[in-house]
């Protein structure tokens, strides 16, 4: 009676700071992997394999809530009914993403557990500094603009909160809905492969060998299904891009510096953003939001396109936890639920402040806060798990793919 006790209790405060976590994650536009593993893995006593596979679910609702309510109420409150979600940056680097989470997830087998620990820890920590910068610069060109407004001048319009691509109208939507299509081809093809080979130590459904002819045939299939498929994006963007200009000014995108950059910019850093997200084992949004932003995209953009790319790598993994088998399938939909809702109120709370004050860089200062606190979540659970290995006498060193 205790233990069952405790074990509610458990459950109850596990909702509570899950809560807080999704709501907080969610108004930086980050997926909330990081924080939840802990938490699991700290208060429920959950091993770190079954928190990982629990924070999945958690991710998958809490993305998923996020990516509706942008399309059903946040893109119609913008200037213009202009979408937040950039369906190019998401088509043209949704296939490397994948193919660099599975790539990362073979590199987390071969790598120790410190190294894991230490590079995760680097790389977190600069990019809590770097985009804290990016947020002090934008907080200052806010202010200016506001100061310029109260001196009888007009801000300059620079198009920072708009998506880079201008798609409006019926042929807009039209576009949009081709490219889900798109999209979901994507998630299917991959999936597939995910289903053929297994992951997370669950073997595949057909059964396939580990590290056999077949399973690294498979595995290596998804280099020129990845390339195969952003070669085809780009090709046809192009085309549609070309064309929108010669209709219209309006349509082509924002004039920052994301539209100078080389097309194949995306692409590889949405391939290093997957390899990193597989091996420090997170979803992609800790990771993928803070590069965005350092290449250039909008705050507003870049949450609502790094919700939605996240949404497609969360949910293949909880449908493959779902498939190939996952111990009490009811307490991760709980926890999944609890997600999905916090996520519409950390969105809410965000919009009213960001109205309020009329400083978009609120979203940035909060992905800063998130990657600061990640540093010493992880940092500190890391190097308890390291000290652990360490005085257990367990090996240390690299370690073979199987």
């Amino acid at each position: 009676m205790e233990f069952s006790l405790m074990s509610n209790l458990g459950t109850v405060l596990v909702c509570i700071l899950s809560f807080l976590a999704a709501a907080f994650s969610s108004a930086g536009g980050v997926g909330g992997g990081s924080l939840y593993v802990p938490i699991l893995n700290i208060v429920s006593g959950l091993s770190l394999k079954t928190a990982t596979s629990f924070s999945i679910f958690m991710v998958t609702g809490g993305t998923l809530s996020n990516v509706l309510y942008t399309l059903i109420l946040r893109s119609r409150r913008e200037p213009g009914g202009q979408p937040l979600i950039d369906y190019d940056i998401a088509m043209v680097s949704q296939p490397c993403l994948l193919l660099g989470v599975s790539v990362g997830i073979i590199c987390n087998v071969m790598f120790p557990e410190w190294l894991i620990t230490v590079l995760f820890a680097v790389f977190l920590a600069s990019a809590t500094f770097k985009t804290y910068g990016t947020g002090m610069k934008r907080w200052r060109a806010e202010t200016a603009s506001v100061r310029r407004i109260l001196e009888g001048g007009s801000a300059v319009d620079d198009g920072a909160d708009q998506a880079l691509l201008g798609q409006k109208g019926e042929d807009g939507r039209r576009r949009q809905w081709v490219d889900l299509v798109v999209l979901v081809t994507i998630w299917l093809c991959f999936f597939v492969i995910h289903l053929f080979i297994g992951g997370d130590g669950a073997k595949g459904v057909f059964d396939i060998k580990p590290c056999g002819v077949t399973y690294w045939f498979v595995t290596v299939a998804q280099i020129p299904i990845a390339v195969a498929f952003t070669a085809c994006i780009v090709h046809q963007k192009r085309k549609t891009h070309i064309q929108s200009s010669q209709e219209s000014d309006q349509a082509i995108s924002v004039k920052n510096k994301v539209e100078s950059l080389p097309v194949y910019v995306f692409p590889v850093a949405a391939l290093l953003t997957g390899v990193m997200s597989g091996l420090f084992g997170i979803g992609g949004g800790l990771l993928l939001n803070p590069v965005l932003l350092q290449i250039g995209v909008p705050p507003k953009t870049a949450s609502s396109t790094t919700m939605f790319m996240v949404l497609f790598c969360a949910s293949m993994s909880m449908v493959q936890f779902i498939i190939l088998g996952v111990d009490g399938i009811v307490i991760p939909l709980v926890y999944a639920f609890t997600c999905f809702v916090a996520s519409i109120v950390g969105l809410v709370v965000i919009e009213r402040a960001i109205r309020k004050s009329g400083r978009v860089s609120l979203i940035v200062f909060v992905v800063a806060a998130i990657l600061a606190l990640s540093v010493v979540v992880i940092a500190c659970s890391g190097a308890v798990r390291v000290w652990v290995q360490y005085t257990s006498g367990q090996y240390m060193g690299f370690k073979m793919p199987c």
